[in-house]
């Protein structure tokens, strides 16, 4: 095995930010309202839009962090 193959276990302590994000996708009574809007669009639809955005970043954060 090379060296880069025998430091690498499968576990990161990096992947518990996408269990942070899981968690907030999954309660939603946090973000079932319809206020505050955001160019006439209701909280429940731009939260979830932020939502897989700020996903997209984490998923970037984890995998350069993760990089061998």
């Amino acid at each position: 095995m090379t060296e880069n193959q025998q430091g690498r276990n499968g576990w990161s302590w990096w992947y518990l930010l996408f269990v942070g994000l899981f968690f907030v996708a999954l309660w939603v009574p946090l973000y079932n309202r319809v206020e505050p809007t955001l160019l006439g669009m209701p909280f429940f639809y731009w939260f979830q839009l932020v939502l897989i955005l700020i996903g997209a970043v984490v998923t970037a954060i984890v995998y350069f962090a993760t990089e061998a």
